[in-house]
């Protein structure tokens, strides 16, 4: 087979929720190939690239499966390739066919998690262990790492992180409604933990937020970078100077720096002046 867009979705659906069988002998001679996913717009996505292809429009079946009788397209399929799911394998494809096939293959097998602020990641079962290294190797093209397990007779690829979530997001997605949705969701609950000021009016809100009960004007991050910055800002636009400390540890062992007013009469000044803003 000559691998397009088109080909490679319909290869990966194969190996990941179809069949491609025959029974040439016997009264009852047929050749099947198959397509078993009960999502309907993976459905209707099999269906209208299997037509766009071959000219041959698959029958949906009473039970959800879509299906196609044709000897000639059993061959096509099945000259070089199995799917059985301890025998497929992975194509050769350009960057730009893989990201079709992954995204066929994660539609089907995979899933996705959204714990809030616990657990977010994309993952994947398979019996194949060639197989899902494959996937693996496939996905560092993409800029996505993953974690390989093995749990029993399954191995699993574990896809963690705002970063690979975000990359396969952006460059492989998913056409199931519940996990694209799933992951949209996951990636937007991270919280940005850099601090971001465009204007003397940004610094007085973020510093009016975290000051205005405090004795001691005591400001902590866990990147210096953001301390840093408000330091020169304060100095900037408040004529208030400052000083760094840290490394820091907390009680839980989590790193910290913190920033602290350090000019006799300038916390007394900035609370004023919020309190007045």
């Amino acid at each position: 087979m000559k691998f397009n867009e088109n080909l490679s979705a319909i290869h990966a659906y194969l190996c990941a929720d179809g069949y491609v069988i025959r029974n040439p002998e016997g009264k009852s001679k047929y050749y099947y190939i198959g397509f078993r996913n009960m999502c309907n717009e993976l459905l209707v996505d099999f269906e209208m690239r299997f037509f766009s292809e071959f000219g041959v429009k698959p029958r949906r079946c009473k039970d959800g499966r879509t299906v196609v009788q044709r000897k000639e397209l059993y061959f096509i399929f099945t000259k070089d390739y199995s799917y059985y799911s301890r025998e497929w394998i992975l194509p050769k494809l350009s960057k730009k066919n893989l990201a079709f096939w992954l995204r066929a293959f994660f539609d089907c097998e995979g899933w996705v998690h959204n714990r809030n602020a616990v657990d977010r990641h994309i993952g994947l079962d398979s019996v194949n262990y060639k197989g899902i290294l494959q996937i693996k190797k496939a996905l560092e093209k993409f800029g996505i790492n993953s974690k390989f397990k093995k749990k029993e007779n399954i191995y699993r690829l574990l896809i963690y992180g705002k970063e690979n979530l975000i990359n396969y997001e952006k460059k492989i997605g998913f056409l199931h409604p519940k996990k694209k949705n799933i992951l949209g969701q996951a990636i937007e609950s991270y919280v940005d933990y850099n601090w971001k000021f465009n204007s003397k009016k940004d610094v007085l809100d973020f510093l009016r937020d975290r000051i205005k009960c405090q004795k001691r004007i005591r400001i902590c991050s866990k990147y210096r970078k953001n301390v840093e910055l408000l330091s020169k800002l304060l100095f900037d636009y408040l004529d208030v100077k400052s000083k760094i400390y840290g490394p820091c540890y907390n009680g839980n062992g989590t790193k910290f720096y913190e920033l602290c007013v350090s000019r006799k009469g300038d916390g007394g000044r900035m609370k004023n002046l919020l309190l007045n803003y």
